[in-house]
């Protein structure tokens, strides 16, 4: 048994509504949200704005449903099967964009935390009009009741003070779909998406654009980002409905409780593989193939910051010659040479700079630490203050994901130290990966008093989807809350090494402590 399906008991199966038009050839529209929401383990309920007389090839009718029938079936659904996710695809005019707006509004009052994906869709994959667009839709009354929208580059173009031809033209740069992107961003008070599968800047690569709009549940670093996601082109006619598949993907996602950068990060994997595997059924494009969560690396995009002054490069720092086990975080130089002396062979110090202590205590306190590393043989990793663990000659060092646009990761892969990362998300998980660290830390998995942290805890179902898409290009480390109540349901996720750190530092004897650990750890009970 996978750890993946060992633990999909682990959460309810989350509820996901589309809110979108009907493709009667199946490859859009509800059809495609209905099956995307079923393949990533959700349940998908369906409120049907349109019906289209559509196949792969043309659309030839378009009929929205009646306002009551439309108002009827929100009302029915949330009496019984409230969401824990919205996608909203296709409206077929204004009027039913402001009716849905209003009940939006009231939904809100009672689930304001209930993420709300629009992609607004406006042309079909075969390029017919989706309803009558002689009056181009505008989506302003939606401010504030939604977490993201997805246009492409024509739909950005018209929600936008962008021409067409301005932003659809083989002269477009990327500097005026950013713009377009961000002013849009401002426009709704929303994330947005800007997909730019349809324009090329690099020949082989797609490349979408992420404008983070005051996103919850992340650092401040990627609160308000902005990040080109990068992925190889792929080549292929079959690619009806990516659109509604990946909006539909993104609720589905943020269903299970994840942010909305790992949302969509874990979207674009999707169809990526869906694109890939895709084949035709009818004499048009195909349907994306249903593949289930994605746990292939080369599918999840590159994360590249918009204007940042440095992006990740693969340095492949030094790699470990082991496993770390169970791997002990301590505060202080008593405690570490207590371990050492026990017969540990991988730990850290972690001494915060506004611990109270000079400068000049804080570097004794390395310079110390490092020695009875070498002392003891140990594998001695140094929290944060790289410049001293350069200068007294560590064997490694340990970041967070904000310390990596401060530190000089040159000097640190020059100076031949190991590199640790810490992730709370795939999206910190996939862009430590981009430097090819010594090993990532998964956390926090449990609550945690040692420090404030902006994320939620990972939890158990969280860490098996990241151990299965990178336990076999690194070590990865479990951290956060790890002690023996519940040591053997975080081993069952398949990892291989924990951080612990009060169940050591407030033990009794801590060196037994760490001993009866290490022996249940390697039993794998």
């Amino acid at each position: 048994m996978t750890p993946t399906k060992h633990f999909k008991h682990l959460l309810p199966k989350p509820i996901v509504w589309t809110i979108a038009g009907s493709d009667s050839g199946g490859g859009a529209g509800i059809q495609a949200d209905l099956a995307t929401i079923n393949d990533l383990g959700g349940h998908g309920c369906s409120v049907i704005t349109t019906l289209t007389a559509q196949s792969s090839v043309a659309v030839d009718l378009v009929e929205p449903v009646s306002e009551a029938m439309l108002l009827t079936q929100l009302s029915t659904l949330l009496a019984d099967l409230p969401p824990q996710a919205i996608k909203i695809g296709l409206l077929a005019d204004q009027q039913q964009l402001l009716l849905l707006a209003d009940w939006l509004a009231s939904f809100k009052t009672h689930y304001p935390h209930v993420p709300v994906i629009l992609d607004p869709v406006m042309v079909a994959s075969c390029g017919d009009e989706l309803g009558d667009r002689s009056t181009p839709l505008d989506f302003s009354c939606f401010k504030g009741l939604i977490s993201l929208i997805t246009p492409n580059v024509k739909e950005l173009a018209r929600l936008t003070s962008f021409a067409d031809d301005q932003i659809t033209s083989s002269k477009m740069t990327k500097a005026d779909f950013a713009a377009a992107a961000i002013q849009l961003a401002e426009q709704l008070g929303c994330s947005v998406l800007a997909k730019g599968g349809d324009i090329r800047f690099e020949p082989h690569l797609a490349e979408d654009l992420l404008v983070c709009h005051d996103v919850a549940g992340c650092s401040e670093l990627d609160s308000h980002g902005h990040f080109w996601l990068v992925s190889d082109r792929i080549d292929t006619v079959h690619n009806h409905g990516s659109g509604c598949t990946l909006s539909s993907a993104i609720a589905s996602v943020l269903a299970f409780g994840f942010v909305l950068q790992d949302a969509i990060v874990v979207a674009k994997a999707y169809v990526n593989q869906g694109l890939t595997h895709a084949v035709g059924v009818g004499h048009g494009p195909g349907p994306l193939a249903r593949t289930t969560w994605p746990h292939t690396l080369t599918q999840y995009p590159k994360i590249v910051a918009v204007c940042a002054d440095k992006q990740p490069q693969p340095y492949a720092f030094k790699r470990l010659s082991a496993d770390l086990g169970v791997y002990p975080v301590v505060n202080n130089l008593l405690l570490l040479e207590q371990l050492l002396a026990a017969g540990v062979k991988t730990i850290q110090l972690r001494v915060k700079s506004d611990a109270g202590i000079t400068a000049a205590e804080l570097e004794a306190q390395i310079q110390t630490a490092i020695a009875l590393g070498k002392h003891y043989n140990a594998q001695l990793f140094i929290n944060d203050h790289w410049q001293l663990a350069i200068k007294h000659g560590a064997f490694g060092v340990h970041l967070g994901q904000e310390d990596l646009a401060m530190a000089d990761l040159n000097a640190i892969h020059g100076a031949g130290l190991a590199l640790g990362i810490s992730s709370h998300s795939y999206f910190e998980l996939l862009r430590a990966h981009q430097y090819a660290p010594s090993y990532i830390a998964l956390g926090h998995i449990f609550p945690t008093t040692t420090k404030q942290m902006p994320s939620a805890p990972q939890g158990l179902f969280k860490l098996t989807q990241y151990v299965e898409l990178l336990n076999a290009h690194y070590p990865l480390v479990a951290i956060g809350g790890i002690g023996p109540s519940n040591l053997a349901k975080v081993k069952a996720t398949g990892v291989r090494n924990i951080a612990v750190v009060r169940a050591i530092t407030e033990a009794d004897d801590p060196t037994a402590a760490l001993a009866e650990l290490t022996r249940t750890w390697e039993l794998g009970r």
